[in-house]
């Protein structure tokens, strides 16, 4: 073979390779830069939520959605497609931090400036200035998607060949193994795990908060509410809707032991104060209490984002327990915290939720 040939053939190879990784990566779509969807990339993991949502948006934009979610990794189980009046996009990330909320709303109304509410979920340990005083946004994301050939260069990229692997091996076999899969319409999904792995998830997550974010790692960050009505204040034209995630009552336990009521008060207080009321769900109440309602007593399954989605668009005529879920205002918050200061009292004697 002479040297002319062998290099054509080099050539044709890797050409023909190039061209099979573009391809396959086009094909699954692991990144969601594209909208098509089949039975072979119906099943999508995590690579980067930030930069997934945020590509999703720069090159799909949402124009039929007239509502936006924004959350924590708790609130990508509240799956779009369980909200019957709204079409929701789900603009959820893990480990959201109270700052990133404003330059999220900015970048999605670029996107689509349509929306008629924005839906903010917010977690209580998130309050805390070790969770929130870092300055932070979306705008590196934003200026990755945006970079020129950046759609192709994934399509080169063996690393987004490995995710396309992952998301054709999961949606050949219709599999939900992991704790948070995407399908191609924004659903999150969570493998459903046995009793005792559920116990002893929890236990580990009481003992991680008790240790990282409760007690003396939690402060409350004292621009907290400052901050929220920025929040509030961007696109003033779109109606704002918060809720509060809804922890299992075994990790609402920790929180009290840890001496935070007054703090989870003062939090929820200023979020009345700035949004004018808010549903809260992060109390014990029969969901709540149900530990089986979380695969680790932190994030709930998505049968419980059904329950809030229902709760949010329907309010009191919601058919989901009736004490899950309590819009407080300014009328209504005393009575709120006296209720929850006998729940508090009741858990004391109630064995039963104790997961330590």
């Amino acid at each position: 073979m002479n040297d002319k040939l062998f290099a054509a053939i080099s050539l044709a190879v890797f050409a023909v390779l190039t061209l099979g990784v573009m391809g396959f990566n086009y094909w699954i779509d692991p990144l969601w830069h594209y909208d098509h969807a089949h039975a072979y990339n119906d099943v999508q993991v995590v690579t980067d939520e930030r930069e997934q949502k945020t590509a999703d948006q720069q090159y799909g934009p949402p124009e039929d959605a007239d509502t936006l979610l924004i959350g924590s990794s708790r609130s990508t189980y509240v799956q779009p497609s369980d909200f019957e009046e709204w079409d929701v996009y789900n603009y959820s990330v893990s480990n959201l931090s109270m700052r990133e909320y404003q330059s999220m709303i900015m970048y999605a109304f670029e996107q689509n400036p349509d929306y008629e509410r924005v839906v903010l979920g917010v977690d209580f340990f998130k309050s805390s200035t070790e969770q929130a005083s870092a300055p932070v946004s979306i705008k590196n994301y934003k200026a990755k998607v945006e970079q020129p050939f950046y759609r192709v260069k994934n399509l080169l990229s063996l690393d987004v060949l490995e995710y396309s692997l992952q998301n054709f091996e999961l949606s050949a076999e219709d599999a939900i193994t992991e704790d948070r899969l995407y399908n191609r319409k924004g659903d999150a999904f969570a493998e459903v795990l046995s009793a005792e792995e559920v116990k002893a998830n929890t236990a580990a997550k009481i003992e991680k908060f008790g240790s990282t974010f409760y007690g003396e790692h939690y402060e409350y960050f004292p621009q907290y509410k400052e901050i929220m009505q920025k929040v509030k204040d961007t696109e003033p034209q779109a109606e704002k809707i918060v809720y509060t995630t809804p922890i299992s009552t075994a990790l609402f336990r920790e929180l009290i032991a840890q001496g935070l009521l007054d703090e989870y008060e003062t939090w929820l207080a200023d979020l009345v104060d700035v949004y004018g009321g808010v549903w809260n769900f992060m109390y014990p109440n029969p969901v709540t209490n149900d530990i089986m309602n979380y695969f680790d007593g932190h994030h709930f399954y998505p049968e419980v984002g059904a329950m809030i989605a229902e709760r949010l668009e329907e309010g009191a005529s919601a058919e989901v327990p009736e004490t899950f879920g309590t819009f407080v205002t300014s009328d209504n918050l005393d009575r709120h915290f006296a209720q929850i200061e006998r729940l508090v009292a009741e858990l004391e004697t109630d064995e039963t939720l104790t997961q330590k």
